[in-house]
């Protein structure tokens, strides 16, 4: 952005010399009119040039930009099915301990010899 001001600046500084020293210059009328007229072609020229090199980087850094996001977003979904995954294998494993303790626990109970209480 900086050299682009500089630019800007040298390129407005130069031409305001150019105008300031036209008419100041003691030429004809259609001598000057012809070199305003040359120093507006050339400055045109060099405006549309340095739009087009802006217009290149900025393509170039927005392609740039949409690589590196499409990138994360990969790796984001790839890093999210990891967890995914992992918490899949998790629950799956977390409801065959359940299931396992409470058939153990069924067993238990199943198994315990029933107690009653005598009467006095």
């Amino acid at each position: 952005m900086s050299k682009g001001k500089v630019a800007l600046g040298a390129l407005f500084g130069a031409l305001t010399g150019f105008v300031a020293g036209v008419l100041a210059a003691p030429k004809s009328g259609k001598e000057t009119r012809e070199d305003l007229k040359n120093m507006a072609t050339q400055t045109k020229d060099t405006v549309v040039e340095e739009a087009g090199k802006a217009k290149d980087t900025a393509v170039k850094v927005a392609g740039d930009v949409k690589n590196r996001a499409e990138e994360v977003v990969s790796d984001v979904k790839s890093r999210a099915n990891e967890v995914v995954e992992e918490v899949s294998d998790k629950t799956t494993e977390l409801k065959a301990r359940t299931e396992q303790a409470v058939k153990g626990a069924k067993k238990g109970f199943e198994t315990k010899p029933k107690t009653t209480k005598a009467k006095k």
